[in-house]
């Protein structure tokens, strides 16, 4: 599979472009801190992936910073601690502000210059309008969970992304799919045919926040500047 055959690249961004996890565990920190619950980073993140993959799937239609904050109740629960209203909204809300990571700019930046890069994102309108921001705005169309009406791994997402991508003049055979969640986008990809990247941001940590799958892709790069260089290399 070269990457110069293709037209569009669509992303994932949440894991993929942005370092969720990095920002998600900054914006628990007030709450832990009243709380007094100390644990271990792998199972605070594992106890947001299972809540938060329950609640997208109770309620596909409930915007991703509501998901997020529906979350932190959740796991007051299960940790037999509180979290008010105001703890909830400020962790949803932090969405927006979590941190690219440091090679998703300047990498979006070069390959914007050689291929229609779409994003189809879990996120809401909103938060999604902060972090397109945080990364340079390099995206020529949006698809966002709010958009649809569900959340990936549901196919509906990639076909409304496709129908977008088709206003450009752009075939579905010609689009790539760059993602690091195996579970949320490698896995549909699969289904769809679509060909895929895994963007492998746990080398050596396994799936991170989402659920095991087997799915496999038909490129594994281990950063955005991973993928810079294959396509540079095949120039």
């Amino acid at each position: 599979m070269r990457i110069s055959d293709f037209s569009a690249l669509t992303f994932d961004c949440y894991g993929t472009l942005v370092d969720w996890e990095r920002g998600m565990l900054a914006a628990l920190a007030p709450w832990l801190e009243r709380s007094g619950l100390v644990l271990d980073k792998s199972v605070l993140l594992a106890a947001y992936g299972r809540h938060e993959t329950v609640i997208q799937q109770e309620q596909p239609g409930l915007p991703y910073s509501d998901v997020v904050a529906k979350v932190l109740g959740r796991m007051a629960n299960e940790f037999d601690k509180s979290a008010s209203q105001e703890e909830m909204q400020g962790f949803g809300s932090s969405v927006g502000l979590w941190p690219p990571f440091p090679d998703s700019h300047d990498a979006l930046a070069y390959l914007g210059q050689h291929f229609k890069l779409v994003a189809i994102t879990n996120v809401d309108n909103a938060s999604f309008a902060r972090t397109h921001q945080l990364l340079g705005e390099p995206f020529h169309a949006i698809v966002t969970a709010e958009d649809v009406g569900s959340y990936k791994p549901a196919l509906e997402n990639f076909h409304f992304a496709f129908g977008r991508i088709a206003e450009f003049g752009i075939a579905r055979d010609k689009i790539l799919h760059v993602a690091q969640s195996l579970y949320h986008d490698v896995a549909p990809a699969r289904e769809l045919d679509l060909a895929n990247v895994w963007v492998d941001r746990q080398t050596g940590r396994g799936t991170g926040m989402t659920p095991p799958t087997d799915a496999q892709p038909d490129l594994r790069v281990t950063s955005l500047e991973g993928l810079v260089a294959v396509h540079r290399a095949e120039s």
